[in-house]
């Protein structure tokens, strides 16, 4: 079975079909990863409950955690307004970085100006 056609229309892909995904952890809002989606690895993360992406690297789709047991167990996926990044909320089990770190966001930080908000 395709994407639901609705969601394929939303979609705004790259060049080669692809979509960003950023994966959150559900309750803490703790930014884990960012793959990559085409239509078929949000199919089948939308009707397995698994997070399913594709490997620009490899050519070929994987599922989190089906090598590394550092699975990602689906708890909700949206679309941002421009329909060209998927949000998905997961449950992470272990690891989300392929180094083994929680998150692929904090091997390095950088030093910003802080600004403050005029309000």
């Amino acid at each position: 079975m395709p994407l639901d056609p609705k969601i394929a229309a939303r979609l705004t892909r790259d060049q080669h079909g692809l979509v960003p995904a950023v994966a959150q952890q559900h309750d803490t809002g703790e930014v884990l990863m960012v793959g990559w989606m085409d239509d078929e690895a949000l199919h089948r993360t939308l009707t397995t409950g698994r997070c399913t992406y594709w490997s620009r690297s490899r050519r070929e789709y994987w599922v989190k955690g089906d090598t590394s047991g550092h699975q990602q167990w689906v708890r909700s996926v949206a679309l941002d307004c421009d329909g060209d990044t998927v949000l998905v909320r997961v449950d992470q089990v272990g690891a989300a970085c392929h180094t083994g770190d929680r998150t692929c966001f904090d091997a390095d930080l950088l030093d910003p100006v802080v600004a403050q908000c005029p309000r």
